[in-house]
């Protein structure tokens, strides 16, 4: 049966991905969520308790994450919750800044406009010693790579 499977998985191109039902958590409270949040590539995100965020540097998501832009601005955030467990629904309102992950050589298409809004959906997930951490998936869905955030310090 494995070994269907994992057939399967290889013909139609199904990675991890694409069928992630998300992580389970249903008992996450708003109030855990706001703060201050960063990860290792320079992007730090604050969370208000009022549903209001302040962005800076954050990549797209899935496969606009190679497009290379990294935005920065303000916009709203919700915890949200179905089956497979709550998400944060971050929605940038107004840009502010837009930079980059790309070195373009000579002659090399520029990468598309970034959009001046955008909405990211970062699965919640519980880590080590009950640490929340937000993350969601970028570049190919079938490779699983994750763009993961932890809590940060105050300003």
């Amino acid at each position: 049966m494995l070994a269907l499977v994992l057939a399967l998985t290889v013909l139609t191109g199904c990675g991890p991905y694409t069928y992630y039902g998300g992580t389970g958590l249903h008992d996450v409270t708003p109030a855990e969520v706001a703060g201050v949040w960063e990860n290792v590539e320079g992007t730090r995100l604050a969370f208000d308790e009022d549903g209001t965020a302040i962005l800076e540097n954050l990549d797209g998501q899935d496969f606009d994450f190679d497009d290379g832009w990294r935005l920065s601005g303000t916009g709203t955030w919700q915890l949200t919750d179905d089956n497979g467990g709550q998400k944060v629904r971050l929605a940038l309102t107004a840009r502010t800044q837009v930079g980059t992950r790309l070195s373009l050589s000579p002659g090399e298409e520029p990468p598309p406009e970034p959009p001046s809004t955008y909405t990211w959906y970062f699965y919640v997930d519980r880590a080590q010693q009950d640490e929340l951490t937000l993350f969601f998936f970028f570049g190919d869905p079938d490779a699983g790579n994750t763009y993961v955030m932890t809590r940060g310090t105050a300003p």
